[in-house]
């Protein structure tokens, strides 16, 4: 008797140490949050092509259009707020990047060796990002105003024109959480910072297409 007594004790201390290992190694992991302030640093890559049209109605010899690429390095902060409802995260997110996206045309009218050139010395943009959370894998869209300095040249005659351009951007990324604070990400960018025009005289003309891709690497640190 004594030793059945013995025996189901065992089995009953056996069997609660089982369901107790059982229930510990079945706990979820906790889900990664992303609502919150973050910070952050960005490197990237700047290119696409400017569109030059022309309006000069004496100068029969002058193509009416020209395309050529324009493209560099940029590098910037952002700083952004997201709010996350289940799997889907809503944001702002502002942004400011210093940049080295250059255009050189070629040869507008033939034999003066004459052409243009487009530079970007910065750029900002202000977004809503809208996504959907895989745990620590955020998928998002991304729109908003854009904002940048443009100069566009024709050296030939020394017209120049440079201004800070109002636009839009939207584009798409991917961010990975590293830690509950760190995390790296990926995005594309399409921007359009509008068109600028060169008066040379009256009914001529050049208008140039200020639009460029962009594609960045940052990390952030949420708060």
């Amino acid at each position: 008797m004594k030793g059945r007594l013995v025996a189901s004790a065992l089995l009953s201390l056996i069997g609660g140490h089982a369901f107790a290992a059982d229930a510990v190694s079945v706990e979820p992991a906790a889900v990664h949050d992303w609502s919150g302030v973050y910070v952050g640093g960005q490197i990237g890559y700047g290119f696409g092509k400017t569109d030059a049209t022309y309006n000069l109605p004496n100068t029969p010899t002058v193509r009416g259009s020209q395309d050529y690429d324009a493209d560099g390095f940029l590098g910037g902060v952002q700083i952004g707020y997201n709010y996350q409802i289940n799997a889907a995260v809503l944001g702002v997110v502002a942004d400011f990047s210093g940049a080295d996206i250059k255009g050189h045309s070629g040869e507008i009218t033939s034999g003066l060796s004459d052409s243009y050139d487009t530079k970007v010395d910065w750029f900002g943009t202000l977004r809503a990002r809208a996504g959907y959370a895989f745990d620590r894998t955020l998928v998002y869209g991304t729109g908003g105003l854009a904002f940048g300095s443009v100069e566009n040249q024709y050296p030939y005659n020394g017209f120049s024109e440079k201004n800070t351009k109002i636009g839009w951007t939207i584009g798409a990324g991917l961010e990975q959480a590293i830690s509950d604070h760190w995390s790296a990400s990926f995005e594309y960018q399409y921007v359009d910072l509008r068109d600028q025009t060169i008066d040379f005289a009256p009914n001529s003309n050049t208008t140039f297409d200020n639009t460029f891709n962009t594609v960045k690497i940052g990390m952030n640190y949420k708060f």
